[in-house]
């Protein structure tokens, strides 16, 4: 693998096969069945820590006696350097000191391969436990139902994911620390005393002394901790809604609001954040300092005693003192990671504990289903319910309330079954209890046989709209083909350049809203299911293709057999039913046939307009020709949507660089950390090292010049004067570290933020929403925390290299001819290396991404997923994510641990050579005398902890390298394109005063490849018109939209509005200027007050008003007012009262142009004709553009246009139109229902 780095970038199929042990699905198996048997024992009080001990506790032990050998080992180092020393001191010339030489180089290489192979199995350890802990999150998102996931938001299920597991798994690391660091401190202060006797107590108390000190900061940082992330969960939620709904939050020109908000989140975050950032700078300083300070106060102390110093003594010292930097200083570093993990264990032990969807019915006797399992009749029963109500609300959450309450039904199985009711009465709840969504509080429920389950926002898969359908069943061509023409999807895959694998994006992005719908119901079809739950799927499809879908589909063979539940509002659909139940407020209102039905006092829930009925035959495709042109329009009306009509290969493949990060990255980053800041930390970190080698060398002068006690002041204070500059420097450093990392953080995230809200649609349409994310959660949580700490890190082993250089060099002049050929050999290796391993954290990267995107798929179709038993196909997909990212980790690690051992053998000859060189210059007869024992103490002193050093500084030279990358990624966000936010064109407050739009010749593409979404389109409206669009699939009605919005540019033409140029406003002037309805309402987490009215400047009373017209007031009173909190993306609310909201928000901003994309498709036909009604009144004046799939709600219209493949093919008055037999209206019109 590293030689295939050096040739060419590396791929996938490149890296290091991996060993059985960590493919995911053994650690998944092995974890799981340990957390099971963890939750029978403990119930609601498990630990995930537990079932962690269970699953690995063993092979973890083994690693602590592996360890024990390791640090027992570095101890044998001191005694050999004290023997030699004072061999030294006596200057005999026998064999001894060769073995002595011989031994301390050996007992360092024998430490080399005992690390390495610590490190290693560890690692190996680490990934067998990321791969089960990220598989079994995954696991409990596939099985607990949306009413126990309610207690979580969305965010912080995605926070589990992306940083707590990561932090779960470095406990690994912390716990055999735990032990080990005091074990190593226990052993060297052993050996001080044998040295120094009593005199080290001094430096010791010193050092106690700052333990509790310590102690007390990591309370701090942990309690800052645990706060960050939990703004940090409300960031990322945040920051999902908004990627979630861009295109809507653009059509309102909220980008400023959405700012303001995920900026209020991120000043929180950041406030936490700088709080650890400062306590964690006391850490270092006091740990930085304290090896300096142990040594003067140890030394001091000594010579005090009236003892005198020689060369054995300190510099056994020295190295004994450089044997306890490294446990003293990592020991907080130790329990911050040990609390951090504990932390994150328990936030995903209490997620983890939610009970699953699975054992919903467990507890019921199967013969009490038997017993009911016929009607009156004798009738197979497909669907039971008695005396059954359902909450919301998760199990544990105390008074919960029944949203859905007494229920008693029994469905015969082959029932065609609708369920009607106005909006929000509780219809897609009756569907999600069949479903085991939502808990059981009472009562009995039971349904018999497979489900097919079609929610009402359909869930589309990204993959080939093949994929879509299939849902992981086998590909039957005869049924395939069949389906497709019942969900009328043959005519567009016949328009696709890569047909039925033409790729969709992520939820659908590339689809219009009908094809969506009819994508998720023809994979409901192809799955020949017991039952079928449908979610109000006629109304994001026009009359004529609800009317064909209802016959072709929902009334033919290949479902009039099997049960079916639909949600509606269709009366084609009510007529044909064989079953009615309404609901209300979450009751069964009424229940029978549909005979009955018409003749009961209910009927006026869906009542048709009688004038408008027209023949309600089942329509042939055939009968749909249109007459202007003599031309045959097989495919009926629908609305169309965005990026491309068309469905090419849309989502961009995630680009990642070549070669090394390039020097502007690291540049980029100082200038985000500022300039001055950055010469402030070089300074700092250059003259807190001089101090110190000062210090040691100011110890090997004392050591050399004097024989007894009498200077022994003077020495003194000037080793005080160093430890004070060292103290000084070391407080510098830190403080500015933290300032320059937290500014640096800061800037970032708003630069990153401003680019995206301004960057345009279609940048949204090619880069799904995971990979957005994951740029501004992982990546900044990288920028935020661990690149600071690592550079700190570089920066210290930068400077502590020269620093022990230089004194190697003064102490030891034949050093100098080691540097060139080491220095050659060090630049070979870690340029082998690097090339190999930066490719290796990009691929790491590119890997992790699909791991959250599959994982945020997963979340928004869960539900789907559970209804058609489909997560082990997606259990399967996700570990295929996993392993690939196993794999790749795994190759980095054996890369990094390759060099690590090569760097320890280069040390180890190091020290042999330097202990030979003094050996051989101390015999009486040799011409030159290689220093004095003081000089050559110190120069072994120093070269012990090279080895440690050099490959510290590599291995974070290298991790600087990786975590760069988080900059270099966050870097290629901050070129992304951007709209046009300046206009030459200022406009007054009160524009546009009359509202008139006219389109001249207008072009628009959504990429340069594909057809004409509006091709040379000319209209023009006058002021205060109201004007229906209509038109079939891709016909460019939504397109009118996005041109007048200038979501997408056009290609030529000019679009006016009140004779002013759209082209000439600002963007977002021109957007905030006119009122929208969008086709996907959205509701943002908040009050329902911020929701209606964002910006606060409308009155209660008029906010009151609107939800009066749009028939929401009583809602919303019973609900608490305007200052009840909607829930992420509105799920407080039902589809259909969303839409109201939405239009309720339209009417308050009272623009002179209003737009409605099919604003009344999620409500009852009542509420619909009701809403037509107060538009018409409520809104004189206003010109209005309403896109429709019922033509009853654009009969009453001024004016209508009729679209075809982007060219206007009729307009004019409805009436005339539908007069005139030939036109395409009146054929439309004669198809429909309305």
């Amino acid at each position: 693998m590293m030689d295939v780095g050096l040739t060419k970038q590396l791929d996938f199929e490149d890296l290091v096969q991996l060993p059985p042990e960590l493919t995911p699905v053994v650690c998944y198996d092995e974890l799981l069945n340990c957390w099971i048997a963890e939750q029978s024992k403990h119930h609601s009080d498990s630990s995930l820590l537990r079932a962690m001990y269970y699953a690995y506790g063993w092979p973890y032990f083994r690693l602590g006696l592996l360890k024990v050998i390791n640090d027992a080992i570095g101890f044998v180092g001191p005694l050999l350097l004290n023997r030699l020393i004072s061999f030294l001191q006596q200057g005999s010339s026998n064999i001894e000191g060769y073995i002595l030489a011989f031994a301390l180089g050996f007992t360092s290489l024998f430490k080399s391969f005992l690390d390495t192979q610590y490190t290693f199995r560890l690692s190996k350890l680490k990934l067998m436990l990321r791969s089960s802990i990220m598989t079994i999150v995954y696991h409990k998102c596939l099985y607990i139902n949306l009413a126990e996931r309610s207690k979580f938001s969305k965010g912080e299920i995605q926070t589990f994911m992306s940083i707590d597991a990561d932090r779960t798994i470095n406990l690994c690391n912390s716990l055999h620390d735990v032990w080990s660091l005091p074990l190593q401190i226990g052993l060297a202060l052993c050996l001080l005393y044998t040295q120094v006797s009593f005199a080290f107590v001094s430096g010791l108390a010193l050092t106690i002394l700052l333990i509790p000190v310590n102690k007390w900061i990591s309370g701090l940082i942990a309690s800052a901790t645990e706060k960050m992330m939990k703004q940090k969960d409300e960031r990322i939620r945040s920051a999902g809604e908004l990627l979630a709904f861009i295109r809507t939050l653009k059509m309102y020109s909220w980008e400023d609001l959405f700012m303001k908000r995920l900026m209020e989140r991120r000043e929180m975050e950041v406030k936490h954040l700088s709080t650890r950032k400062y306590l964690d700078a006391w850490c270092v300083y006091f740990w930085a300092t304290t090896p300096t300070l142990f040594s003067l106060f140890t030394f001091g102390m000594f010579a005090l005693m009236g003892h005198s110093l020689d060369a054995a003594t300190v510099f056994t010292c020295v190295a004994l003192f450089n044997t306890l930097i490294s446990p003293l200083n990592s020991f907080p570093w130790v329990i911050n990671g040990m609390i951090d993990a504990i932390i994150s264990a328990r936030r995903l032990s209490k997620y983890l504990s939610c009970l699953e969807h699975k054992y919903k019915y467990e507890q019921r006797s199967l013969e009490e289903f038997d017993k009911d399992g016929t009607d009156a009749n004798g009738n197979a029963t497909g669907i039971i319910f008695r005396d059954a109500s359902f909450s919301w609300s998760s199990r544990n959450e105390v008074g919960q309330s029944a949203d859905i309450s007494g229920i008693s039904l029994g469905i015969s199985k082959g029932l065609l079954v609708a369920i009607i009711g106005e909006v929000g009465s509780g219809k897609s709840s009756l569907i999600n209890s069949v479903l085991g969504e939502m808990n059981l509080t009472y009562g009995f429920v039971r349904s018999h046989g497979s489900i097919a389950y079609v929610p009402q926002v359909p869930w589309i898969l990204s993959g080939s709209l093949r994929d879509n359908v299939l849902f992981g069943k086998e590909f039957d061509r005869v049924r395939y083909g069949e389906v497709l023409e019942a969900c009328t999807l043959d005519v567009d895959i016949s328009k696709m350049i890569g047909g039925d694998v033409s790729y969709i994006g992520e939820k659908g992005v590339n689809l219009s809203g009908g094809q969506r719908a009819r994508l998720a119901l023809a994979r409901a079809v192809y799955h020949d299911s017991d039952i079928y739950l449908l979610d109000d799927i006629l109304s994001a499809v026009d009359s004529q293709v609800a009317l064909w879908i209802l016959h072709r589909a929902i009334l033919s063979p290949l479902m009039n057999r099997k049960t079916r539940l639909l949600c509606t509002h269709n009366l084609q659909a009510i007529s044909s039913a064989d079953m009615i139940i309404i609901m209300d407020k979450g009751h069964v209102k009424w229940a029978g046939t549909s005979a009955s039905y018409f003749t009961s006092p209910y009927s006026n829930i869906c009542a048709p307009d009688s004038s408008n009925v027209l023949s309600s035959t089942p329509l042939e495709k055939g009968n749909w020709k249109s007459s202007s042109n003599g031309k045959q329009s097989k495919l009926p009306l629908d609305s169309d949507f965005i990026a491309s009509e068309q469905s090419t290969e849309s989502i961009e493949v995630e680009l990642r660089k070549e070669g090394k990060v390039g020097l502007d990255v690291y540049k980029s980053y100082a200038v985000f950390a500022s300039w001055p800041v950055v010469i402030i930390i070089c300074v700092s970190a250059f003259l807190m090292q001089a101090s110190r080698n000062g210090n040691d060398l100011w110890l090997s002068h004392w050591v050399d010049t004097s024989t007894g006690t009498e200077y022994t002041r003077f020495y003194l204070v000037i080793l005080a004067v160093f430890g004070l500059m060292n103290s000084l420097f070391t407080l510098a450093r830190s403080f500015s570290f933290a300032y320059g990392g937290l500014r640096a953080a800061i800037l970032v995230h708003t630069k990153i933020l401003d680019k995206l809200l301004n960057a345009p649609v279609y940048f949204f349409d090619h880069n799904p929403s995971g990979r957005v994310l994951n740029r501004l959660s992982s990546d900044l949580y990288t920028i935020d925390d661990s690149l600071p700490f690592i550079l700190n890190i570089l920066l210290a082993n930068f400077f502590g290299l020269l620093g022990i250089a230089f004194v190697l060099s003064y102490a030891q002049i034949l050093f100098l001819l080691l540097l060139v050929p080491f220095g050659y050999i060090y630049r070979k290796l870690q340029f082998y290396y690097r090339a190999t391993s930066r490719e290796l954290r990009r691929l790491d990267s590119v890997a992790r991404s699909p791991i959250y995107s599959s994982f945020t798929e997963t979340l928004d179709g869960s539900s789907t997923i559970r209804a058609f038993a489909k997560e082990e196909l997606f259990m399967a997909r996700f570990m295929e994510h996993v392993s690939l990212y196993q794999r790749t980790t795994y190759s980095e690690l054996t890369a990094g641990l390759w060099l690590s051992l090569r760097l320890q053998l280069l040390a180890a000859f190091i020290i042999l050579f330097i202990a030979v060189m003094a050996v051989v210059g101390c015999h009486r007869d040799f011409p030159i005398n290689f220093g004095t024992p003081g000089l050559v103490g110190l120069a072994l002193s120093y070269a012990a902890p090279v080895v440690s050093l050099l490959s510290s500084f590599l291995s974070s030279f290298t991790e600087t390298e990786k975590e760069m990358v988080s900059v270099e990624r966050v870097g290629e966000y901050m070129d992304i394109p951007q709209e046009d936010l300046q206009g030459s064109q200022p406009l007054d407050l009160n524009w546009p005063n009359e509202g008139q739009i006219e389109f001249q010749h207008v072009t628009l593409k959504y990429k340069p490849s594909l057809p004409a979404a509006l091709n040379d389109v000319s209209f023009r409206i006058a002021a205060g018109m109201q004007v229906g669009i209509v038109g079939r699939t891709g016909a460019g009605k939504s397109s009118v939209l996005n041109a007048l919005f200038r979501l997408n540019p056009i290609c030529n033409g000019r679009i006016l509005v009140d004779g002013v140029d759209v082209a000439d406003v600002a963007v977002r002037v021109l957007r905030g200027h006119f009122a929208v309805v969008p086709q996907s309402p959205f509701l943002f987490e908040g009050s329902l007050r911020e929701n209606l009215d964002p910006y606060g400047r409308a009155s209660d009373w008029k906010i009151w008003e609107a939800l009066e017209k749009c028939h929401m007031k009583a809602e919303v009173e019973s609900a608490g007012g305007l200052d009840i909190h909607v829930k992420e993306s509105g799920t407080s609310f039902s589809v259909g009262q969303r839409q109201l909201i939405c239009l309720a928000r339209a009417i308050i901003k009272s623009s002179k142009i209003l737009c409605l994309d099919e604003c009344t498709a999620n409500v009852d036909t009542q509420t619909a004709l009701l809403l037509q009604s107060t538009i018409s009144d409520e809104c004189k004046g206003m010109t209005i553009l309403t896109i429709a799939h019922r033509i009853s709600t654009v009969l009453e219209m001024d004016n209508i246009l009729v679209l075809d493949h982007g060219i206007l093919v009729e307009q004019g008055n409805p009436q005339d139109l539908l007069d005139d037999e030939c036109s395409r209206f009146s054929s439309y019109a004669k198809a429909s229902t309305m």
